[in-house]
């Protein structure tokens, strides 16, 4: 069997402006949550902004597409590299404009390139970005978009069809609609993210995405490429029973794990640390703890990174698999920051550690109950 490994990561969020920057800031236990007003219609609300106004997803996945090609020490044009990024709201900001202008028949408005702001275009514009003329696709899978993207592009050099494909996704979600609809649900939180906290409050938008480099092992020794890490399997599933509560025995998220262990040819005690979705919700932390209990050891190390960034929506998945590699690269388990008293018994990471992790599993569960699982080895 064909093995996956990655060679380049590019990584942008409220944390810092690049991997480097993010990883060392959540080491230090900081987090780049805090309150703002970008739409005074709304109040101050703690966000994970990147700069003082929400960021533009073209500018900020060019920006991070660049630095995983500079990591990866490969030069565009790359016709022979498949695209899979992802985004759960994509051009959700462009459409909100346009609504906005054409409801209050503003002058000037131009809809000339309403094309470019359809959901897949994101993908399309990485494509002429680096001169890719292989497969190009777009997942949109709620929270677990990233994961998705991370486990489509491994299928894709498995099978043989491409040597390197680029992979991830970006997140600019912070807009009136996606405050407002996440606040009517009651899944906003009012100071900041604790993620498995028993002061939990709820979640904190943030934005940001990854992308890495995917090569066959193959290819990634013949040019002597530095290497992250390896894409060992993965699974996914959807709970098929509601908009967007989890099904509350976590059932079909269990068997995604099961599916991920198998595939991946590990057992539940040969993992080191799992990076869980952790988003602070009431019910997701819950139902996620008690999942993590009946397949793994209570000793087994867990830490969400979402205190720190923000729940990055789509692009979660993919900053945890990012974070989960630079954790094996470097034998340090990431702190859970924002986490002061844990309401569950398991083996939280509450400050940053040295361990010689070799094996580690990322979690995405995204509304609608879709599940993505990712093992990961050194």
């Amino acid at each position: 069997m064909v093995k996956v490994v990655v060679t380049g990561i590019g990584l942008v969020s409220a944390l810092g402006k690049n991997l480097e920057d993010s990883w060392q800031n959540l080491l230090l236990g900081k987090t780049g949550i805090k309150l703002y007003q970008p739409f005074p219609e709304l109040g101050i609300i703690p966000l994970g902004l990147i700069a003082e106004t929400p960021s533009s997803l073209s500018t900020l996945t060019e920006i991070i597409v660049n630095a995983a090609l500079h990591d990866a020490q490969v030069v565009s044009p790359l016709p022979d590299c498949a695209v899979v990024i992802g985004s759960s709201r994509s051009y959700q900001a462009a459409w909100e404009m346009m609504a906005r202008q054409i409801d209050q028949q503003e002058a000037g408005l131009n809809l000339d390139n309403w094309l470019n702001t359809l959901p897949h275009m994101n993908a399309m514009a990485v494509a002429r970005q680096i001169g890719a003329t292989g497969a190009v696709l777009a997942p949109m899978a709620a929270c677990a978009t990233g994961i998705s993207a991370i486990a489509q592009a491994a299928m894709l050099i498995k099978t043989g069809q491409y040597q390197r494909v680029i992979a991830g996704a970006v997140e600019a979600p912070i807009t009136p609609l996606t405050i407002t609809g996440f606040r009517q649900m009651g899944a906003l939180a009012t100071t900041g993210a604790y993620p498995f906290d028993l002061q939990r409050e709820g979640l904190v938008i943030g934005e940001g995405g990854a992308v890495l480099i995917l090569e066959s092992a193959e290819l990634a020794n013949q040019r002597q490429a530095k290497i992250y890490g390896e894409i060992l399997g993965f699974g996914l599933t959807v709970d098929a029973y509601h908009r967007n509560s989890p099904e509350p025995t976590g059932k079909s998220a269990i068997i995604a794990i099961q599916q991920c262990l198998k595939r991946s040819h590990i057992s539940p005690t040969d993992i080191d640390y799992i990076h869980p979705h952790g988003t602070a919700t009431q019910l997701n932390d819950r139902i996620e703890s008690k999942i993590i209990q009946s397949l793994f050891s209570p000793k087994l190390a867990i830490s969400s990174t979402k205190g720190s960034t923000g729940h990055t929506l789509g692009a979660s998945g993919a900053l945890g698999v990012a974070f989960s590699l630079m954790a094996l690269q470097h034998k340090i388990l990431p702190p859970c920051v924002g986490l002061q008293q844990p309401e569950f018994n398991l083996n939280f990471i509450t400050s940053a550690q040295e361990s010689k992790i070799q094996q580690v599993l990322c979690f995405s569960f995204g509304f609608g109950g879709q599940n993505a699982v990712i093992a990961l080895g050194n």
